[in-house]
C-alpha cells in the first residue's frame, strides 16, 4: 500500500512539473516568436519586461526572472512554499526555453495575426502554470496580498498596473503598437480563464424556488440525471418556510432545466449563475 502511494505521488509530481514546463514553453513561443518580433507586449511583469528588453537590450530571460523576484519572495512568505517552488520553477524553465528560441525565425510579421495567436498560445501557457500551482507574472502576487490592505480587487489592481504597462508600451511602441497589445492582453486572459477553469467553465449553478419542491427535485434527478441539494430558506414577504433547491448544470442542460421547471411549476422562480469551478460530488459534465 505504502509503495502503491509513493508511485502515484512520484506520477503527480512528474505531471505537475511536465505541465509547468509545455506551459512556459508555450509562453516563451508566444513571446520569442509572436510577440517580441512585431513589438507587442503583455500586461504586468511580461509587458515590463519585454519593454526593458525593447529599451536595455538586456535578455527577457534575464529580466523576467530578476523582476519576479521580490514577488516570488512575497508569495513565499504570504502565500507558501508549493506556490514559491512551482513559480519558481516555471519562471526559470521560460528564461531558459526563450533563450533557445533566440535563432528561430518569428512566425508570422503580420501584427494582427501575431495579436491573436500569441495572445492565444500565451494565455494557454500562463494558464497551465497557473493551473497546477504557480504563476509567471508577480503583479497578481502582488494584488493578491495587497487587496487584503486596499479598496480594490486583485483584478482592479492588475488592470490599475496594466494602465501605466499599456501607456509605457504608447510612448516607447507607438500607439499602434499599444493598441494591438492591449487586444493581446485581453486575448491571453480569456484564453487563461479557459485553460485554468477547463470544462467547468461550461458549467451554470441554478437555484429554484417552488412551492412544488419535491416534484420539481424528483424531475430534475430523474429527466435530467443531476442529483440537487435542498436549502432551507425563509420568504421574505409572506415569512413561510421554503426548500429552495440548488443544483449544478452544463450549459447545454439550461434550456431544458427551465423546461422541466415550468412543466412542474409555471410560477417557480428561477436563478442561473456562472459558476467558476466544479469539484468532487457526483457531478460529470455532458460535454466530452
Amino acid at each position: 500500500m505504502n509503495g502503491r502511494k509513493k508511485s502515484t505521488s512520484i506520477i503527480k509530481f512528474l505531471y505537475r512539473y511536465m505541465m509547468l514546463l509545455i506551459g512556459a514553453s508555450l509562453a516563451a513561443v508566444s513571446i520569442e516568436l509572436f510577440l517580441v518580433p512585431n513589438m507587442i507586449i503583455d500586461g504586468g511583469v511580461i509587458g515590463v519586461g519585454l519593454l526593458l528588453n525593447n529599451l536595455t537590450g538586456i535578455n527577457f530571460g534575464v529580466l523576467i526572472f530578476v523582476i519576479n523576484l521580490p514577488f516570488l519572495y512575497a508569495g513565499y512568505k504570504h502565500i507558501g512554499k508549493s506556490f514559491f517552488i512551482s513559480s519558481m520553477i516555471g519562471i526559470i524553465f521560460l528564461a531558459i526555453i526563450e533563450n533557445f528560441l533566440l535563432a528561430i525565425s518569428p512566425v508570422t510579421n503580420e501584427p494582427l495575426l501575431a495579436t491573436v495567436f500569441g495572445g492565444l498560445i500565451l494565455g494557454a501557457g500562463v494558464g497551465l502554470v497557473i493551473r497546477h500551482g504557480g504563476s509567471l507574472d508577480g503583479t497578481e502576487i502582488l494584488g493578491i496580498l495587497l487587496s487584503k490592505k486596499i479598496p480594490f480587487s486583485v483584478g482592479e489592481f492588475v488592470m490599475f498596473i496594466n494602465i501605466f504597462v499599456f501607456g509605457w508600451a504608447g510612448f516607447v511602441l507607438g500607439w499602434e503598437q499599444a493598441m494591438y497589445s492591449i487586444l493581446t492582453y485581453y486575448i491571453a486572459s480569456r484564453a487563461i480563464d479557459g485553460v485554468v477553469q477547463g470544462l467547468s467553465g461550461d458549467t451554470k449553478a441554478a437555484i429554484i424556488v417552488s412551492d412544488a419542491y419535491e416534484e420539481v427535485a424528483n424531475a430534475i434527478n430523474h429527466r435530467l440525471g443531476r442529483m440537487v441539494t435542498k436549502v432551507y430558506g425563509k420568504g421574505g414577504y409572506h415569512n413561510l418556510d421554503k426548500e429552495i433547491i440548488y443544483v449544478v448544470i452544463t450549459r447545454l442542460e439550461v434550456a431544458k432545466l427551465k423546461n422541466i421547471v415550468h412543466d412542474k411549476d409555471p410560477k417557480a422562480f428561477i436563478t442561473i449563475m456562472d459558476t467558476q469551478e466544479v469539484h468532487g460530488g457526483r457531478f460529470k459534465s455532458a460535454i466530452h
